[in-house]
């Protein structure tokens, strides 16, 4: 991964999405119109955290997210999500 420019303030985190699925379990192709928005991602930046709540995911942390959570963002022509820590359901 590249060295990123960015750095999340408070308890925000920095994430790559994964790529959707192409394909069903059955072998069916999905068009891109119905494809499901990935909830899970890698964890890229982190925040520092709050005064009395410290982050508690790192970097390299594989996570699952809520379906609409964080904000889409562009860098470098990569797509990536910011979102608060509390968005986040697990480490996995």
């Amino acid at each position: 991964m590249a060295n990123l420019n960015i750095k999340p303030l408070a308890d925000r985190v920095l994430v790559e999405a994964a790529v959707a699925e192409q394909k069903t379990s059955g072998g069916i192709i999905i068009p891109d119109t119905a494809k499901e928005k990935p909830m899970k991602g890698k964890v890229v930046a982190v925040g520092t955290g709050k005064k009395d709540e410290p982050i508690t995911v790192k970097v390299g942390d594989n996570i699952l997210y809520g379906k609409y959570a964080g904000t889409e963002i562009t860098v470098e022509g990569k797509e990536y999500l910011i979102m608060r820590e509390s968005d986040i359901y697990a480490i996995v």
